[in-house]
């Protein structure tokens, strides 16, 4: 740590601060002592920080896999986020499955950590009670299930799929697919997604037709997209825009379409969810819901850092924070800009 402290031209005070995540630093000296810290290979002594202080400066981000370019792209928001609090992070995938994601709860008992990022796929809203009395802060991602004593970061899922399924009426377009339906029914994302967008058929008039939901109980990776926009077309049904529940699945359905020599957006016009990078640079490009990823992370971070605080002060904690991110729709390619002979 003296070493570190030479580098950045600081005491050892302020790097021991830093590394402890004390909030009250600039953040250019922060940033100096972080850089000296890369620049050094310093390692901290994790048990000999608990030991001494009570925490370790780790915290833990569960999701359910990082190869799915959402949680990916969370997981490296989040990492950013923390290291700017000072603070390491352990990454859980947690594979979609119910035994990973308690594995996952249970790891902050060993000590190690001083908190978790949650982000459940496989636990429904009947298994709230497991989140209560776990002993260190917990901060839950998502809408797979909801407790009011644990804090909360969500998104906006019905309203992101609405507002995609009205950009496509506003287009001209009545025969939209749906893809990423799931077969399980729960309280997660799928079903909060196909809400938004049958509520918005709903309002102007339009039945959901069967033909037109694409299923996806393999996951919403690139090649379900592709899998589930075939089983639409083969059906018969006529299709002139698809909302998909993410951007990987907005990406497969794409390959799909044009491999049928369907023309996008003129024959079909597609809508995804998520905003992750390959959004900005497939062929053409992808219109798509921005579920505010950035904001969920650095109010997460936030969340949790504040927490570890509150256990280590004499203050009283604060009640539960329920935030929800704010969303946008992003207009490219995918999409008409103006209806039909408008």
């Amino acid at each position: 740590m003296a070493d570190v402290a030479r580098h950045a031209g600081v005491s050892v005070k302020t790097v021991s601060n830093v590394l402890s995540g004390y909030p009250h630093i600039r953040d250019a000296t922060r940033e100096r002592v972080l850089a000296a810290v890369d620049a050094l290979g310093y390692e901290i002594n994790v048990t000999a920080r608990i030991f001494r202080s009570g925490r370790s400066g780790v915290v833990g981000l569960a999701v359910p896999e990082v190869g799915q370019p959402y949680f990916g792209e969370l997981a490296d928001e989040v990492l950013e986020a923390a290291r700017r609090h000072g603070l390491q992070v352990l990454i859980e995938p947690t594979g979609f499955t119910r035994d990973g994601e308690l594995a996952a709860l249970r790891v902050p008992r060993r000590g190690l950590l001083d908190g978790l990022i949650f982000s459940p796929a496989a636990l429904v809203q009947s298994d709230a009670h497991l989140l209560e009395g776990l002993g260190y802060p917990l901060v839950l991602l998502g809408e797979q299930l909801f407790s009011s004593s644990v804090d909360h970061v969500s998104m906006h899922n019905v309203e992101g799929a609405r507002a995609a399924t009205d950009l496509l009426l506003d287009a001209g377009r009545h025969r939209i697919a749906v893809l990423g339906m799931l077969h399980a029914r729960t309280a997660g994302s799928a079903s909060l997604r196909f809400s938004g967008y049958r509520d918005a058929l709903a309002a102007r008039g339009i039945d959901v037709d069967s033909r037109h939901l694409g299923w996806a109980d393999d996951g919403w990776h690139r090649a379900n997209g592709a899998r589930a926009m075939a089983q639409v077309l083969d059906s018969g049904a006529p299709v002139d825009g698809v909302v998909a529940f993410n951007d990987a699945l907005a990406i497969g359905a794409m390959h799909e379409l044009q491999t049928r020599g369907l023309a996008i957006p003129q024959d079909v016009a597609v809508v995804g969810f998520d905003d992750i990078e390959d959004s900005r640079f497939c062929v053409p490009t992808l219109t798509t819901i921005d579920p505010g990823r950035r904001e969920i992370a650095e109010v997460a971070v936030e969340i949790l850092h504040r927490r570890v605080q509150e256990r280590l002060g004499p203050g009283r904690p604060q009640p539960p924070v329920l935030h929800r991110a704010g969303m946008r729709l992003v207009q490219r390619e995918s999409t008409p800009t103006r209806r039909a002979g408008a």
